[in-house]
C-alpha cells in the first residue's frame, strides 16, 4: 500500500468500527474503543464482528482477551490483514478489500427515487428488501434511527417498493457505506442510486467500504479503487 492508501484504510477501519458499534448499541451490546481495536465483551449481532482492529500490528493475545470466546461464533475483523489468530483458535472466514471513491456524483444517473429512512416503518420496509426472505430483517432495529451519523438509504421503484439501498455512516473525513443491495440487478443497479444520495448528503466526503468477489468488481465499475486487504477471522477451536 502507498502512504495515502494506508491512511485511507485507517479511516475506513475506524468508520466501519463505529458502524459496528452503532449496530451493537441498537441490540443492547456495549463495545469499547482502545488504541489498537474496538471490541465488545458480549456476543455481537449476526454478521457483525466482536472486534475490529484500528491500527496495524495489533496484539493477538490482548485482542482475544477482550472478546467472549466461550460462546460460539466470535469473529475479528483484521483490518490490515496482518494478524495470525490461529494460536487463539481462529480460522480465516473470508478476505476482502477496502475500497475508496473520491467525492463526486455517480457516472450514471439513478432511475429510482430515494430517501433516508426516518421512521420504523420505512426502516422495516428497507430491512425486508435487504433481507430478501433470508430471515434476518430483524437485525436492523429502530434504535439505529436515533444515531445522527447513521443513514439508511432506500431506493424506491415507481410503484413505491424499496428495491435498492445501503447503509451510510458519516465520520469527519469519510462516509462509510455497507449493506449495498439491489433487488433487480444487484449492486450494479444500486450503486448509481447510492452514490447519488451520498453526493447529495455529503458532497465533500469520499466514500469508503469493503467488498469481495463480484461485489468488489461492481464497486470498481462504479469508480471505486481497492486500497488494501482485510481479513475476517472466525473462532473455531476444532479447525
Amino acid at each position: 500500500m502507498t502512504t495515502a492508501q494506508h491512511a485511507l484504510v485507517r479511516l475506513a477501519a475506524r468508520d466501519n468500527a463505529e458502524w459496528c458499534a452503532a449496530m451493537c448499541r441498537a441490540h443492547g451490546v456495549a463495545g469499547e474503543f482502545g488504541d489498537q481495536a474496538w471490541a465488545a465483551a458480549a456476543r455481537t449481532p449476526l454478521f457483525y464482528p466482536d472486534a475490529v482492529t484500528l491500527e496495524p500490528g495489533a496484539d493477538p493475545e490482548a485482542l482475544a482477551a477482550r472478546i467472549d470466546l466461550a460462546a460460539p461464533g466470535a469473529s475479528v475483523k483484521d483490518s490490515f490483514a496482518d494478524l495470525d489468530l490461529t494460536g487463539a483458535g481462529f480460522r480465516v472466514l473470508f478476505e476482502a478489500r477496502w475500497t475508496h471513491r473520491p467525492a463526486g456524483p455517480p457516472a450514471l444517473a439513478p432511475d429510482l427515487a430515494w430517501e433516508v429512512a426516518g421512521d420504523p416503518r420505512t426502516l422495516r420496509a428497507w430491512a425486508l428488501a435487504w433481507d430478501d426472505g433470508a430471515g434476518h430483517a430483524d437485525l436492523f432495529r429502530p434504535g439505529l434511527l436515533a444515531d445522527p451519523d447513521v443513514f439508511v438509504l432506500a431506493g424506491r421503484s415507481a410503484g413505491g417498493r424499496v428495491v435498492a439501498g445501503a447503509v451510510a455512516r458519516r465520520s469527519e473525513h469519510v462516509v462509510g457505506v455497507s449493506n449495498v443491495f439491489g433487488r433487480d440487478g444487484g449492486p450494479d443497479a444500486a450503486w448509481p442510486l447510492v452514490l447519488h444520495a451520498l453526493h447529495r448528503l455529503f458532497p465533500a466526503l469520499p466514500v469508503v467500504g469493503y467488498e469481495a468477489g463480484e461485489d468488489l468488481a461492481a464497486a470498481l465499475r462504479h469508480g471505486f479503487e481497492a486500497v488494501g486487504p482485510l481479513r475476517v477471522w472466525l473462532h473455531d477451536p476444532a479447525a
